[in-house]
């Protein structure tokens, strides 16, 4: 590390700057780590209060109150300032957290999840927006390398601390522990963060309802297609999905009362192809679903194992995150530009080794085990300098909007990823014929289409490689 990039390490994590790093990315944190906790105890929850028919919902509510706080967080933060944003947001996360820990039965426990994803989407939101108000220009990058990797960390400290409550029958204290965290947590924000936003954009315009039911709904027609066992039910869920998906982007490309910044539906536009790229990219990983299963399935992994197998694409994303975020100026473009090659790659070798069509002894699941680190890794390299170029290119008018739509975006390719993922597994026969052969023709199904994912994200990258005008951060 030479010099000029200690200095920046130094000068993030020490004095004023250390306490806001860690708001911001305590505030991410808190959330990621939040999805893997429940991830890892609903089946004792279920066993314990009952509402098997409503296990998935969990998910699907989490996620659409999520998303649907997130598009508003601009707003929020505007009227309220950042403080106060801070401090609603989490006490919103904490209420959802004490109804799920103090849940009498399922109907109860799916208001918390509702009310902690919303608390959750400000949270995450507020995070990115942030950035630009309480950073200096040339810090940026590494502060969103560093909150970046947080997700990696809650791969790894969710699913065992989730996984020790929920061992010992007291699943309940996974969602207090969340509340004695997130109690310092609110003392934190509320001490270290400015009152108001420099950056204000003046009179807010009326929220932008025909979006925000179009966004909502097309989430809710991919989740609620996914919990079907029929076949044709999810393709028609993602079908409706892209349809809405369409009628909102015709509807934000007049400009009136949008919901996203401009820009964001203009390919020629600079915003356009770094959503993109960051959606695409987000896809490209939604593989990691199924993996803990076809270890266990086809190699015959142990559960805890093949988990903890599958974290290290997490793993890979938040080291190489926080790398790539000291990078010089002169490579941040290229690493935009050909990581998506790189994933290609890992996605191509996995196919071969996951599906066990390849026999290298032992030595396949160590080949497996890297091509899943490359996978994280490589997207995670490309991350944080698609972030800050965001902030980059926004104006100072749209710039809380842009930060918003970065959530938003994020939220919406991860459903939309998991239920294409599940969608071609159930088709390929994961669940008809099942078995070793229905797991080895899922897997394989599965991993060839994904693989296409980076590629198309090689070209949107490549778009805005172009369009680098201005030394990266």
């Amino acid at each position: 590390m030479d010099k000029h990039q200690q200095e920046g390490w130094r000068s993030l994590l020490t004095g004023k700057n250390l306490s806001l790093t860690l708001a911001l990315s305590g505030g991410i944190c808190l959330h990621a780590i939040n999805v893997y906790i429940t991830i890892t105890t609903l089946p004792s929850v279920v066993r314990d209060i009952g509402g098997i028919d409503f296990y998935a919902w969990n998910t699907t509510l989490f996620i659409l109150s999520s998303i649907i706080l997130s598009a508003l967080t601009s707003r929020i933060l505007n009227r309220l300032g950042p403080k106060k944003s801070y401090g609603l947001a989490t006490l919103i996360f904490l209420i959802g957290s004490v109804i799920c820990a103090m849940t009498p039965s399922m109907p109860i426990m799916l208001l918390g999840r509702i009310i902690q994803g919303a608390g959750g989407g400000i949270l995450l939101t507020l995070s990115y927006s942030m950035v630009h108000i309480v950073f200096a220009r040339h810090l940026w990058s590494r502060v969103l390398g560093m909150m970046s990797s947080m997700w990696g960390m809650a791969t790894l400290l969710g699913p065992a601390l989730g996984g020790i409550f929920a061992e010992y029958d007291i699943w309940r204290g996974a969602f207090w522990c969340l509340v004695l965290v997130g109690i310092p947590y609110l003392w934190l924000t509320l001490k270290v963060l400015p009152a108001k936003n420099p950056n204000e954009s003046g009179p807010q315009q009326p929220i932008p309802l025909q979006a925000l039911l179009l966004l909502s709904t097309a989430v809710l027609a991919i989740s609620v297609g996914s919990l079907s066992q029929d076949k044709l039910i999810p393709i028609g869920g993602m079908l409706l999905a892209i349809l809405l998906c369409v009628r909102l982007a015709v509807i934000e490309r007049r400009g009136i009362n949008t919901l996203f910044p401009s820009g964001t539906f203009h390919l020629s536009a600079q915003l356009a192809p770094i959503y993109l790229t960051m959606a695409l990219l987000g896809l490209s990983v939604q593989t990691e679903v199924f993996v803990p299963y076809f270890l266990q399935m086809l190699h015959d992994i142990a559960p805890l194992i093949s988990g903890y197998l599958a974290a290290l694409v997490g793993a890979g994303w938040s080291s190489a995150a926080i790398i790539s975020s000291s990078l010089k100026p002169t490579v941040t473009t290229k690493v935009i530009r050909f990581t998506p090659l790189i994933t290609l790659g890992s996605l191509v070798i996995l196919t071969l080794f996951m599906t066990k069509t390849i026999y290298i002894a032992s030595a396949q699941i160590w080949v497996i085990c890297s091509m899943l680190f490359i996978t994280g890794a490589s997207i995670g390299a490309a991350w944080p300098h698609l972030l800050a170029r965001v902030l980059q290119v926004s104006s100072g008018s749209e710039s809380q909007k842009a930060s918003s739509a970065i959530t938003t975006l994020q939220l919406f390719s991860t459903a939309f990823g998991a239920s294409l993922a599940g969608m071609i597994a159930n088709l390929a026969g994961l669940s008809s014929p099942g078995g070793i052969e229905g797991t080895q023709s899922a897997a394989i199904w599965l991993f060839v289409i994904f693989s296409f994912v980076p590629l198309f994200a090689f070209i949107t990258a490549n778009i805005v490689a172009n369009r680098i005008t201005e030394p990266h951060l």
